[in-house]
């Protein structure tokens, strides 16, 4: 077995009775989970704003070398296209920046329709390193942030690109642009709701061993309950 030195864990914290047994039996959904794992991912942080007590809270509620990934809100990336999003960076930043050294990585999700711009891109970007200290991760979904333009403008821009499963609007070998990796496992083929089999996992947990320490594999097949079993599996492969 390899050793664990990346985050592993899941897009949110629900526990269901049938993993229960994997988990302390007291304390807070939360609680129980940062017990077992030692990263989860922030995704309601995309569709409403949290207020600055409630991540205090979340921190509070962890181990010290437990790390939160935060979605950035739809409201900047899929309703205003990265254009114009000063005041509202503000407020998530006032926001998320609440986790404190508990905020390990700004997770940067484009929708589909989302062309690459370099200008706003590269504002966006550089906005978010003046106001956290912490990984900052892109899943785009547009062809045109997999060319060769793209590539470059996100390892300027210090940004890690999300390989992402099921692959979303490219094709051909991944090209990574940051030194820390960040994985995305919706499921596959069913989007959200496919468990992973254990050649699957084998496969990424012999990827994720290659990667820089401080690398990110989440787990967001949540919808019928795979996400922690699937994140439990491939934690067991690492030892």
């Amino acid at each position: 077995m390899t050793t664990l030195t990346s985050y592993i864990g899941c897009a949110g914290w629900s526990l269901s009775s049938a993993v229960a047994a994997s988990f302390p039996g007291a304390g807070s959904h939360l609680e129980r989970y940062a017990a077992v794992f030692d990263a989860v991912e922030i995704n309601s942080s995309f569709y409403r704003p949290h207020q600055p007590k409630t991540y205090e809270r979340w921190a509070a509620s962890t181990p010290a070398h437990f790390r939160f990934a935060v979605k950035l809100p739809k409201t900047i990336t899929h309703e205003a296209g990265l254009v114009g999003v000063d005041d509202a960076l503000a407020r998530f930043a006032g926001e998320a920046g609440a986790l404190g050294d508990k905020l390990g990585c700004i997770l940067v999700q484009l929708p589909p329709k989302l062309a690459l711009d370099p200008g706003p891109a590269r504002a966006l970007f550089a906005a978010l390193h003046r106001r956290f200290d912490c990984l900052l991760a892109c899943e785009a979904r547009h062809a045109s942030w997999f060319g060769d333009s793209a590539t470059q403008l996100l390892r300027d821009a210090g940004v890690t690109r999300v390989l992402a499963d099921p692959v979303v609007a490219y094709t051909g070998p991944f090209v990574p642009t940051a030194p820390m990796a960040y994985v995305r496992l919706h499921g596959s083929p069913r989007i959200y709701y496919s468990a992973y089999a254990p050649q699957r996992l084998a496969d990424v947990h012999a990827w994720l061993a290659q990667q820089a320490p401080g690398s990110w594999c989440i787990f967001d097949n949540t919808a019928s309950g795979a996400a922690v079993p699937d994140a439990l599996a491939l934690r067991a492969m690492f030892g």
